[in-house]
C-alpha cells in the first residue's frame, strides 16, 4: 500500500467515525441528513454492508465517471459511521478491515467500472431503509 493511501485511508475512517454517534450524521455546518435504521440487520449483512459502503465511497471519490452527490456521500459515510459502532469497530480497525481493502480496490484499472456501477442501488437501499440525502433542517 502506497503511504499516501495509507493517510487517506486514515483520515477518512477517522473523520467518518466522528460524523454518527446518533440516528443522524450532525454537526456545526456539517451537512445533516437522516441516517437508515441499521439496528435489525444480523452482524453478518451488517458486515457485509459496512464493506460495501467502504468499496463505493472509496470509488465515487476518486473515479470521475461515478459521482455522488454531498448528501449521498453523508449517507454513505453516515451509515458506515452506524455500523462500526454497531460492530464494535474502533477507528484503527475500521481502516484496517474496511478501507483499506477499498483503496486497494484503486491499483485495479477495472474497478471503477465494476464498484460504481452499485452505487446508486446501494443508495437506494439506505433510503428505503429510512436514510435520505436531503439536508435536515433545525
Amino acid at each position: 500500500m502506497r503511504l499516501w493511501d495509507a493517510l487517506m485511508i486514515g483520515a477518512i475512517a477517522g473523520g467518518a467515525l466522528l460524523l454518527a454517534t446518533t440516528k443522524d450524521s450532525f454537526g456545526g455546518d456539517r451537512l445533516v441528513v437522516p441516517l437508515p435504521d441499521v439496528s435489525a440487520l444480523g452482524r453478518t449483512e451488517a458486515e457485509s454492508l459496512i464493506r460495501q459502503l467502504a468499496e463505493v465511497n472509496v470509488i465515487t471519490s476518486h473515479c470521475p465517471d461515478w459521482p455522488i452527490s454531498d448528501g449521498e456521500w453523508t449517507l454513505l459515510t453516515g451509515t458506515g459511521d452506524l455500523l462500526a459502532q454497531r460492530l464494535g469497530l474502533d477507528p484503527g480497525a475500521y481502516e484496517r478491515d474496511y478501507f483499506g481493502p477499498a483503496f486497494g480496490l484503486l491499483d485495479d484499472p477495472a474497478a471503477c467500472g465494476r464498484i460504481g456501477p452499485r452505487a446508486r442501488p446501494l443508495i437506494d437501499r439506505l433510503t428505503g431503509m429510512g436514510g435520505g440525502t436531503r439536508p435536515l433542517r433545525d
